[in-house]
């Protein structure tokens, strides 16, 4: 077991009170990040929850962004969001570092430093990663490491991904990949939970947390997982656009991948037994709350809502379909990677903007199947001709693949698939609207077509 060592927070004057310094930077810096989720609603308030000096140079801060409340159908939005943040101090900023740059505090304790976000820093990354090497804590943080793994290696060199994502990620030497959780919720991140279950069932799917660090304060909360990298796989979404540009058929991979998901809703099935079947009254109304504020936000959506709402009301008298369970919960090629002739599942997070009770619940596991059948169809829009005999393809390929190993096929559960698939759809509509408007016809296409799906 890695020896544990308590590292004592620096409580300098220039950690106190930062919201002086900082406050007016990260007004106008946060809304522009792609992680801030808060895009549609402006921030009224800004509060900092915990402030710990990592290192000389570099400060930890969760803070509270607080938003007008705008009451929707679907209910009101929260308040307000906590984040994770990870700024570097210096005299000067470095030219490297000019992407980074957040602007230079004109008052408070911090006057006159230039502050940037040190997550591009390879020095604040290679330090950060060297507090994970040593399981401890600091102020409020603790950082812990799974005692069965391997010694972390020092000194492997750090590069942040440029990848378009809701949270941040940091490569060490082709050897690991740290995520760092942006947007912060009470209780464990199932990012971390679920792996390390999978790993302990033995499912080889699923790559297993090697170390990891949360906070105390204000509440728990993971921060961030470590996890091995697998420098030589590709995801599953750039697989398939090359298949795509050119011209090659993906029906091979799409029934593989089936398999690989069917085993990993298996291995969950064992890791987090579940009582008995779903509801589907309950998931019918939340359902149709998620329809009424996507279109309360999207007007685009407003003149399919009945049809869309027929979905839903047919799972009333469907089966009981299989067992609720603890499913992935965002599932879609970006959150697949295959590695020689193998597939492994990655981002156990969920979706990001819903409650984490939420995401960790047990849900059925058609859901997950209909969040890769909507993938299957985002690809195949990304060229033109756009190519529906492709998704149709891979999409009976994944549910066949599926079927063989799960021992049931999602095909056959006709009324959950397309409940699931519509509620899948209304969520892109209201998360391309906010972030990618020029991709809101991809997900309205299948509105269209789910709107008026009665078979």
């Amino acid at each position: 077991m890695p020896k544990t060592i308590t590292l004592r927070p620096r409580t300098t004057p220039d950690v106190r009170g930062p919201l002086a310094s900082l406050g007016g930077l990260l007004r106008e810096w946060l809304p522009e990040q792609r992680w801030f989720a808060g895009k549609d609603r402006p921030v009224t308030d800004l509060s900092v929850l915990s402030v710990t000096e990592l290192f000389p140079g570099c400060l930890h801060l969760l803070v509270h962004a607080g938003h007008a409340p705008v009451p929707t159908p679907g209910g009101t939005p929260p308040p307000g969001d906590c984040y994770q943040l990870l700024l570097g101090l210096r005299q000067q900023p470095a030219p490297r570092l000019a992407r980074a740059y957040i602007g230079r505090a004109e008052e408070g304790p911090l006057a006159g430093l230039a502050v940037y976000d040190a997550l591009h820093d390879p020095r604040s990354a290679h330090l950060l990663l060297e507090r994970l090497r040593r399981p401890g804590t600091a102020g409020p943080l603790r950082f812990e490491a799974d005692p069965a793994a391997d010694d972390l290696p020092g000194g492997l060199p750090p590069r942040l991904l440029d990848a378009e994502q809701s949270n941040s990620s940091i490569v060490y030497g082709d050897a690991y990949i740290l995520k760092v959780f942006r947007r912060i919720q009470p209780g464990v991140n199932p990012d971390l939970e679920v792996p390390g279950a999978l790993a302990a069932q033995g499912c080889s799917r699923v790559p297993a947390p090697v170390a990891w660090f949360s906070t105390t304060a204000p509440n728990p909360a993971t921060l961030g997982v470590l996890q091995p990298f697998l420098p030589d796989a590709a995801d599953g979404w750039t697989l398939a656009l090359r298949a795509l540009a050119s011209g090659d058929d993906f029906t091979a991979e799409a029934r593989e991948l089936g398999r690989a998901m069917a085993e990993v809703h298996l291995a969950l099935a064992e890791a987090f037994p579940a009582a008995g079947p779903g509801d589907h009254s309950r998931t019918a109304e939340a359902m149709c709350a998620r329809l009424d504020a996507a279109a309360h936000a999207v007007p685009a959506l407003r003149p399919f809502v009945p049809g869309l709402r027929t979905a839903f009301g047919a799972l009333a008298g469907c089966d009981t379909g299989p067992p609720a369970q603890r499913i992935h919960g965002d599932l879609h090629l970006g959150q697949v990677l295959r590695a020689g002739r193998d597939w492994f599942v990655i981002d156990f997070e969920g979706e990001p903007s819903r409650p984490l009770a939420e995401r960790r619940a047990a849900q059925s596991p058609v859901r997950d199947v209909a969040g890769m059948l909507r993938s299957f169809d985002y690809a195949a829009r990304q060229r033109r001709p756009w190519r529906p005999e492709w998704a149709r393809r891979c999409r009976e390929a994944f549910c066949a693949g599926y079927a063989a190993r799960a021992g049931w096929d999602p095909r056959k559960k006709h009324a959950l698939l397309r409940a699931h698939e519509t509620d899948r759809a209304v969520y892109e509509v209201l998360y391309e609207a906010r972030h990618r408007p020029d991709w809101l016809p991809v997900p309205m296409a299948a509105i269209q077509r789910l709107a008026v799906w009665g078979g």
